[in-house]
């Protein structure tokens, strides 16, 4: 096994957990893509290993002792819960860095799961982590994975071509898996769809909006396949009306209604960039007693951030204004260079911009099946709040 020296002074990070080694930080040693090495301070002191990915800034990916095979069954044994309970048949089993197996993702939905391998050392594994998942994970009937994941080439690894989607072991899924969460069932299109399919990591944020909607008109913008419009339906919602730009997620929208029991609500697709859609509803006095904001990333890195604040507050500051009193407003981020103090400030700022006096009456993050660990505060991209309109009337 090859041996990394690290710098004078370099050390601390890694030693209190950080899974990541940067380039400038190794003094000797090096390695070929996805091998593992054995990380050592200046001082000669083992800190452990790692994987090594000759292409990437971030040159040394840390993992624990145990073999692949352990971690994975114990990844998927923490989510026994979401088994067990039956509200849903659709989690993630493995968190990548959050779990101990860096730039591993996989995602369960309905007896298959989808992988995603983001780095060089995952990569060479990826045939292992697949068997362990097939061993591990209730009722899996096969293991498939895409590789339209933009991370890949910052690893020199192979990326969105003819074979982005393979099955690696088992059963190949069909084109659409249906999946249960809660009161509501979705189509998903694991091969083309965001992500693995589907945004499991607002499960909790769905529940959190359904409850709030009974009896309210309901603007779900950046709609996807219509997860936070479906729960609103479920609850009771008066009217819902699902905003996309995409005509094939509306279409997937559209079969997603179907598939639920609705409670008389009246429901409205509108293919349409939701900046513009927003000012047209500003323009012709349109406004909503809740409005959904679940956009995709704005910021890719952190040189991206202060771009990213202003569509943040532009959108928000819209949306805002289309509220009516004692109105919500259930506003995401998904964008990890931006954290949740600077999050906060951007609604701040839109709120004071916008006249509105806004109360937070809930903030939302990524659900359990998506962890994060204390020492990788990387890993907590997803940050929410729920807002209410908070008028001062006799």
């Amino acid at each position: 096994m090859r041996k990394i020296t690290l710098k004078k002074g370099r050390e601390k990070s890694v030693a209190a957990g950080h899974p990541w080694i940067f380039s400038g930080a190794i003094a000797s040693g090096e390695a070929g893509a996805g091998d593992t090495v054995e990380v050592y301070g200046a001082d000669g002191s083992r800190l452990g290993r790692g994987w090594y990915s000759p292409a990437s800034q971030i040159r040394v990916r840390m993992i624990p002792d145990e073999p692949v095979e352990e971690l994975v069954a114990a990844s998927i044994a923490r989510r026994a819960a979401f088994f067990a309970d039956g509200y849903t048949d659709a989690v993630r089993l493995v968190n990548a860095e959050n779990d101990f197996l860096p730039g591993a993702t996989a995602d369960f939905y309905a007896g298959h799961v989808v992988c995603q391998f983001s780095s060089a050392g995952a990569e060479m594994r990826k045939e292992e982590i697949a068997a362990a998942l097939m061993k591990f994970a209730p009722g899996c009937t096969g293991v498939s994975e895409r590789r339209d994941v933009a991370a890949r080439a910052k690893e020199g690894l192979a990326g969105a071509d003819a074979d982005a989607f393979a099955t690696i072991l088992g059963a190949a899924p069909p084109e659409l898996v249906e999946i249960r969460e809660g009161g509501c069932r979705f189509l998903v299109d694991v091969r083309n769809g965001h992500k693995t399919g589907f945004y499991l990591d607002q499960r909790d944020a769905r529940a959190a909006v359904g409850a709030l909607a009974n009896g309210l008109d309901v603007l779900n913008c950046f709609c996807y396949t219509g997860g936070f419009g479906l729960f609103a339906r479920e609850s009771g919602a008066a009217s819902v009306v699902q905003v996309d730009v995409s005509p094939s997620a509306l279409a997937l929208a559209k079969k997603n209604e179907a598939l639920s029991h609705g409670c008389g609500t009246k429901m409205e697709y509108a293919e349409a960039d939701v900046f513009k859609y927003l000012r047209e509803c500003r323009d012709r006095g349109a406004t909503f007693d809740m409005i959904v904001l679940d956009p995709p990333k704005f910021a890719e890195t952190r040189s991206q951030t202060m771009k990213a604040a202003r569509g943040y507050k532009d959108i928000n500051l819209l949306a805002m204004k289309l509220l009516r009193p004692d109105g919500i407003l259930a506003t995401f981020s998904c964008s990890g260079a931006m954290d949740r103090r600077l999050f906060g400030q951007v609604l701040a700022e839109a709120a004071a911009d916008a006249g509105r006096r806004m109360q937070c009456i809930a903030t939302t993050g990524q659900s359990a099946d998506h962890p994060v660990a204390l020492a990788f505060p990387e890993g907590r991209y997803l940050k929410g709040a729920i807002l209410r309109r908070a008028d001062a009337r006799l």
